[in-house]
């Protein structure tokens, strides 16, 4: 009866997106082998559905590892007195950008750690210039928390996406992981990043210590509220010189779950195997295109500073992590049954 049950609430969720609190508990509760190898089968009807076999590269940029935060799992906060920091000029930047789109990359991922010295009008002017260099080119940022303002400056200058995980949907969970942060203005900044036009991403680790399935559900059930136009998830990495450096990390058949029941839930989502995935497996990338997701975004910051950016140990930024191994790649994606895809890449639901 409890496999059935499972089974009955995956195809409730396939065949109308949605599902109530008590009904993804169950789910993630009766996790089993089958019932996780039926949801990436449904899921990938839904993202052939909405995508092909079309997997979409962006270049992902790297540009700072300061950051003024105290958030306990990420090997950027502050109190790491052991990282060796950089940043990138915006000299460096367009170098990188310049290398992606001679490769053919048209989407460019600027991330990097809330870092104080990047301020509102250097990250305006780096949009900027970025935009008039290649006006055929989508532009994400990936900064952290800004103001309503800071966020309208870059859109207006350029950049169309913004990645912002709300990390956990339970208040508790959220503030005790991100230390002096408060879980109501994240979920403010996701509001203001919807209302101006952004294409917005959301997101959670699968894994961290101290959550449940319950914040999971939660995790869920705020992901189907917001209806953002990405979702990256991946598991729980632990970096040794945080304070949750010696937990285990999360795995890769729970994420993988979790990916197939986001596409099912938003089945036009943009939604990235991540390079978590792929460094706490060899094949997991390959897993997490196959489980739904249809996003890759390799490496494409310089050689000498990509070990610098230890969110987690060992994070793979090498050989396919990596935007100029393009062979390398695209191989990969074809051998895990997909087609990579360099194009822009917007989502279904972006109004151009």
């Amino acid at each position: 009866m409890t496999k059935d049950k499972g089974l009955s609430l995956l195809h409730k969720l396939y065949e109308t997106t949605n599902l109530e609190h008590k009904e993804w508990l169950y789910i993630l509760t009766h996790y089993t082998d089958e019932l996780a190898k039926e949801a990436c089968d449904l899921a990938l009807q839904v993202k052939e559905r909405y995508f092909g076999e079309r997997v979409y590269l962006r270049g992902l940029i790297e540009f700072t590892n300061y950051c003024h935060r105290h958030c306990l799992y990420c090997g950027l906060r502050c109190e790491n007195k052991a990282l060796s920091r950089y940043r990138l000029s915006e000299t460096d930047i367009l170098v990188c950008c310049k290398e992606g789109y001679n490769l053919g990359y048209r989407t460019f991922v600027l991330q990097g750690g809330e870092d104080v010295a990047f301020t509102d009008d250097k990250i305006e002017s780096l949009v900027r210039a970025i935009h008039e260099h290649y006006p055929d080119c989508a532009i994400t940022l990936s900064i952290g928390e800004r103001s309503h303002d800071a966020y309208l400056r870059f859109f207006k200058a350029g950049a169309t996406r913004y990645l912002l995980r709300h990390e956990a949907a339970s208040c508790d969970l959220y503030e005790k992981l991100h230390p002096h942060m408060s879980f109501q203005h994240r979920i403010r900044c996701l509001e203001d990043l919807k209302s101006i036009g952004y294409q917005v991403g959301a997101g959670f680790m699968v894994g961290v210590p101290g959550q449940t399935l319950e914040d999971l559900a939660l995790d869920l059930v705020f992901l189907n509220r917001l209806q953002p136009h990405m979702v990256g998830i991946g598991p729980f990495m632990p970096q040794h010189d945080t304070p949750l450096g010696t937990f285990p990390s999360g795995t890769i058949n729970l994420t993988t779950f979790l990916l197939a029941l986001v596409r099912l839930m938003l089945p036009d989502v943009l939604l990235p195997a991540t390079t978590a995935l792929s460094t706490l497996d060899t094949t997991g990338r390959a897993k997490g295109l196959q489980a739904g997701a249809n996003v890759v975004m390799p490496n494409l910051s310089p050689l000498g500073v990509r070990e610098k950016y230890a969110l987690y140990d060992g994070k793979a930024c090498l050989g396919a992590e990596s935007a100029t191994a393009s062979c390398a790649l695209t191989n990969a994606i074809h051998q895990a049954g997909f087609v990579a895809d360099f194009s822009i890449g917007h989502s279904p639901r972006y109004k151009v």
